[in-house]
């Protein structure tokens, strides 16, 4: 698993590729999400284009770091879902949790203005 990281604007977005199970890049994410809210981030935006499996463990590191960045104050968005994990969402109806977007500029743009 790779994550990387790049700011637009105000907006930190986060691509992660490869698969998000256990033992697999969970700590990572969890490393990297606490570690850009150290670091005052607020807006943070999970691409998960290039995820093509996500298992329970996973999913919860997903909303760990949804409720750590809630906790302070911030948003976390999630954008470019395959379908495989827009129906996992789905099914544990996480879907309405998490704010989902098809592309990144729709993303980027739900986060208001620059500085807001």
């Amino acid at each position: 698993m790779h994550i990387q990281e790049r700011a637009i604007g105000d907006v930190t977005v986060i691509d992660v590729n490869g698969k998000l199970t256990l033992g697999e890049g969970q700590e990572m994410l969890r490393d990297k999400v606490n570690s850009l809210i150290q670091q005052g981030q607020r807006k943070l935006l999970l691409n998960l284009a290039e995820v093509p499996y996500i298992d329970s463990t996973g999913l919860g590191v997903v909303v760990g770091a949804y409720t750590t960045v809630s906790r302070q104050g911030g948003a976390l968005k999630l954008v470019n879902l395959t379908k495989r994990i827009q129906d996992l969402l789905a099914i544990t109806k996480l879907l309405t949790v998490f704010e989902t977007y098809d592309t990144e500029a729709e993303a980027i743009n739900s986060f208001g203005p620059k500085g807001a």
